[in-house]
């Protein structure tokens, strides 16, 4: 199985519905599996930097394998992030809700944070 998202796998116009005041969002099968063995891999990759430090590695090498981590949940947020950017916010643009783009831009100042 690819781990690699084509632009159309992104592009699910059924990616954001609102039901009330509850929003949700829906990817497609493809999208979904992908993400969940990334965060997958992460969640070996959390319980193996437990185990380093149970064990006393070196320091260095128990920094480099959380900066891996950390570049791999990254890369989970790129994709939720462009796929939310090109379903959900156009549909609300286009539906005239520009408020999406104060939470959007919020949004992208949290992922910078880090």
């Amino acid at each position: 199985m690819s781990n690699e998202l084509s632009h159309e796998d992104l592009l699910d116009p059924s990616c954001c519905t609102h039901e009330g005041s509850q929003r949700k969002s829906h990817h497609s099968d493809k999208v979904k599996s992908n993400l969940v063995t990334r965060l997958n891999r992460i969640e070996g990759q959390i319980r193996g930097i437990k185990g380093l430090i149970e064990k006393d590695t070196y320091c260095d090498d128990v920094i480099h394998q959380i900066s891996a981590t950390q570049s791999a949940l990254n890369s989970v947020a790129k994709i939720l992030l462009e796929g939310h950017l090109k379903s959900c916010v156009v549909e609300r643009i286009q539906e005239g809700d520009i408020e999406v783009l104060d939470e959007v831009l919020v949004t992208i100042q949290k992922l910078m944070k880090k």
